[in-house]
């Protein structure tokens, strides 16, 4: 037996909205559609988009490490994200870390390697 992809699938009860947020804000690219399953490749990884969402808030456990936090956190609102809560600015660290939904209910973090 071979593994031949790994694939993390998420609800979109917007099948062409969802397509379109995942490859504008991190310039992923489209590699299958139908109205029911499609395929969305970002940064070597796979990711399934599944008909059928109901749109509820659902935590998903996946990341994206990007090289500039802040102009992720722009471009997810830019493209129909929000923020799932305040970004915590209070420290003297560096923003590090964005936790976001996609507008189809999905939570994702979005990361800056610490330096």
């Amino acid at each position: 037996m071979k593994v031949e992809k790994v694939k993390y699938v998420l609800w979109a009860v917007d099948m062409d909205r969802a397509i379109r947020f995942y490859t504008e804000l991190f310039g992923g690219s489209l590699s299958f559609q139908t109205e029911v399953w499609s395929e969305v490749v970002i940064a070597g990884a796979t990711i399934g988009l599944h008909a059928d969402g109901e749109g509820k808030r659902t935590w998903t456990g996946l990341s994206f490490q990007l090289d500039d936090l802040r102009a992720g956190v722009d471009r997810l609102i830019e493209c129909g994200g929000e923020l799932a809560r305040p970004l915590d600015e209070s420290g003297e660290e560096e923003l590090h870390l964005a936790m976001c939904v996609d507008p189809e209910g999905n939570e994702f973090m979005m990361t800056l390697k610490r330096r």
